[in-house]
């Protein structure tokens, strides 16, 4: 497992996941299966859709894949045992004209925050870090786990694709 690449202040972190091909295609397959589900939660509702659709690894097997990714990697950057963490994740779609508005994760006990990318068409958005000190850039790729702090506002900018961009939030916390 590669180790994270530290990008700049604010932390943030990148990595690669390899075998991302495979991995991305169930995850787009399983979506697109699974998203209207009757059981499955969606939540903030902003701008025509909801930003968080909650599928299970009980609807696409990946998606403990990429929880075990995003725990090892946290544990390296975090510098804790893998075993004391775990990490849930949301789905966020966005279609053409799209945006996610400006939020952050330290509502409860997160102690590190990620965006896994599957999907990501040219010109989709990128995802936009504000502190009182800069703005910060990062485009998204297919395959790349990106770490960031929890309290790090965040927002991504307009898709201006005719494709779905299709992206993991993540928080990691304690076990």
């Amino acid at each position: 497992m590669p180790a994270p690449l530290k990008l700049q202040h604010p932390p943030l972190y990148s990595v690669i996941l390899d075998d991302f091909e495979k991995l991305n295609q169930q995850l787009i397959e399983g979506f697109l299966q699974h998203r209207n589900d009757p059981d499955v939660k969606q939540t903030h509702y902003f701008h025509d859709r909801y930003e968080n659709i909650y599928l299970q690894e009980k609807h696409i097997a990946a998606i403990g894949k990429i929880k075990q990714a995003a725990v090892q990697y946290a544990a390296e950057i975090l510098q804790q045992p893998a075993q004391r963490l775990k990490a849930g994740l949301w789905f966020n779609a966005m279609g053409k004209g799209h945006v996610t508005t400006a939020h952050r994760h330290d509502d409860d006990d997160e102690l590190l925050s990620a965006v896994y990318y599957v999907q990501t068409p040219e010109n989709s958005g990128e995802l936009e870090f504000t502190t009182s000190h800069c703005t910060t850039r990062l485009k998204p790729q297919a395959g790349m786990m990106a770490f960031f702090p929890p309290s790090l506002m965040h927002s991504v900018g307009e898709n201006l694709s005719d494709e779905l961009r299709l992206s993991l939030g993540i928080n990691i916390g304690p076990a």
